[in-house]
Parts: C-alpha cells; sequence; structure tokens
C-alpha cells in the first residue's frame, strides 16, 4: 500500500507533463505507461476450497511501441473477507465454545485471506472501435510469482496459540508460479486525464503449501502436490502515457 500511494502522488505530480504533450489522434506513438488498477476476482479450482472473492489493487509500469505492441509489469496486493475453511480453532475452544485470551477473557479471532501477485506481460492493441491509432482492443499474457496465505487476527487480544511464530501452523502459506490471460479495451484520449482499460480477467496459479505441518490437522500430512489456483473476473485501471514532447518550429526571415 505504501508503494501504492507514491504512484499515486507520482501521478499527480506527472498530469501536467503527460497532457501538455503531442496529440495522438494523429499516429500510433511508442510511449511509456504508469498505471494504477483495480481487480474483482472470484476463485476456482483449489483456491476456491480456501477463500471466496478477492480482490487486487495495484500497480503497473508498461510500454507501448510505435507499432502497437504492449509490454508491462505489475505487482498486486490480494485480499478479501470470504474464507472457506472451517475448524481451523475447533481444538482452542473451550466448553462453553469460546476461545480465550490470556486473561481469561473471550477472544476475537478474525481470519482474512491476503497475498501478493507480480506478472509480466506481453500483449498487442488492435486499434479498432477507437478514436485514434493507439486506443482498441488489448489483449496480452503472461506469467510470474504468486504468494496467499491466511491473515490471523486477535487485535489488541493475546491468545498465546495463536501469536508469533504458531500462526505459521495455521495460515496455509502457499506459493509458486503463476499465469495469466487479459482481453479488453484501452483508451488513450486525445487530449486529457481520461487515459483508461478494463477487461476480463484470468489467473491460474501452479502452486504448493509451504508448510511442513497444520496445527489444526497435526496427524495428517500436508500435501506436497501442485495446487491449481484459479482466479478470474475483471480489472479496471487508469495510467499516464509519457509522450515525448514535440520539437518546436522556429522561422527566420
Amino acid at each position: 500500500m505504501k508503494s501504492f500511494c507514491i504512484l499515486l502522488t507520482l501521478f499527480i505530480f506527472s498530469v501536467n507533463y503527460s497532457f501538455s504533450q503531442r496529440n495522438v489522434r494523429d499516429s500510433a506513438i511508442a510511449t511509456p505507461l504508469i498505471g494504477v488498477h483495480y481487480g474483482g476476482n472470484f476463485t476456482a479450482a483449489n483456491l476456491a476450497e480456501r477463500y471466496g472473492y478477492l480482490n487486487h489493487v495495484g500497480i503497473s509500469a508498461g510500454y507501448k511501441t510505435a507499432k502497437n505492441w504492449y509490454m508491462s509489469f505489475d505487482g498486486n496486493f490480494m485480499f478479501g473477507n470470504q474464507t472457506r475453511m472451517t475448524g481451523l480453532f475447533d481444538h482452542l475452544v473451550d466448553e462453553y465454545g469460546n476461545i480465550t485470551d490470556v486473561n481469561g477473557d473471550i477472544a476475537m479471532v478474525l481470519v482474512y485471506p491476503r497475498g501478493v501477485n507480480t506478472n509480466f506481460s506481453f500483449g498487442k492493441l488492435f486499434p479498432v472501435l477507437s478514436p485514434n491509432s493507439n486506443s482498441g482492443i488489448l489483449v496480452h499474457v503472461g506469467g510470474g510469482y504468486l504468494l496467499h496465505r491466511l491473515r490471523i487476527e486477535t487485535n489488541d487480544q493475546v491468545v498465546p496459540s495463536l501469536e508469533l511464530d504458531y500462526k505459521r501452523g495455521y495460515d496455509r502459506l502457499t506459493t509458486g508460479f503463476n499465469f495469466h490471460q487479459f482481453i479488453g479495451y484501452s483508451f488513450l484520449a486525445n487530449a486529457g486525464a481520461w487515459n483508461f482499460y478494463g477487461g476480463f480477467y484470468i489467473q491460474e496459479g501452479l502452486t504448493k503449501n509451504r508448510r511442513t505441518i497444520f496445527y489444526d490437522q497435526p496427524d495428517v500430512p500436508v500435501s506436497t502436490d501442485l495446487r491449481l489456483d484459479i482466479q478470474y473476473g475483471f480489472r479496471i485501471g487508469w495510467y499516464i502515457p509519457f509522450y515525448q514532447r514535440l520539437p518546436k518550429d522556429y522561422y527566420f526571415d
């Protein structure tokens, strides 16, 4: 999130620079692109056994060539509030159905899915249904790294079995490679701030569990099999292109 705020600040200071550059209606232009985006994702395959709907908030840095080839690198923070795993803390519950903290008070234990992913993308922009040669249907594919886990919070209370390194026995840390595909529409305005894109996004993670024991299932061996973690949904984003300033013409009598 700190990186997100820094990039947003960069956007604000870059707006005047970007808007003062050459008009994109004339021809296809090579330009760097910096963006921020949001994605809403449903889960499928192995990932759906653990989590429900996941949000992605991310930043990207890319480049569009004069022939409308597209390449970029992006990083995303994943978060949500739908956890489908049950019975994680059953062995910590007392005869009254409560988990107690170090003082004997009833504890509030919260769990949330969290994760990150990074991707390199390569694709092509097709200038159809567009006001200029720099807008149109955008298609890209790519690959990168995926990490997801369970965040466990006890707020200001102290539950000894769920503190510090003990959380690792419950967090289901999982990492691996991911691949993605995107198809949507990219729009670079002839002038002004409305430079955006949006479309359908799908990501397939080939991951493995990274913990050797689950404390809620100590007698069950942790699977070392390859997992298929699928997310699919939409992505929308705003970006700033950095056009090269056109040279001024000078005339002498």
